[in-house]
């Protein structure tokens, strides 16, 4: 995928955060002021194959200790298969802010 890609670096990114398990970057088509992805480094399809053995990651991308997430609360949406409009088949969460968001989405 296009965040494989990223994670190799043989796609350019603006990387904000990485660690071992997770790397955040910013959208290349912000949906507003502030919107960031947070992605596992090991693959997974979608938020609805996480398994048993994903809770690390799961926990470390969405609240991790040192916290890729900034420490104010901000929107943040997961789009799952075909019909929750996800285009990359790579677990990412979008982080979204800096105006404000009407709901629902779309």
């Amino acid at each position: 995928t296009i965040f494989s890609k990223i994670i190799d670096r043989s796609v350019p990114a603006t990387i904000l955060y990485e660690d071992d398990k997770c790397l955040v970057f910013r959208d290349v088509a912000p949906q507003a002021p502030i919107h960031f992805l947070v992605i596992p480094k090991r693959p997974i399809p979608r938020i609805s194959r996480v398994g048993p053995q994903d809770t690390e990651v799961r926990g470390l991308c969405v609240c991790g200790e040192r916290g890729p997430l900034p420490p104010v609360l901000l929107p943040a949406v997961i789009n799952d298969g075909k019909h929750g409009a996800q285009s990359v088949y790579h677990l990412h969460l979008h982080v979204l802010g800096g105006r404000q968001l009407s709901w629902p989405p779309g």
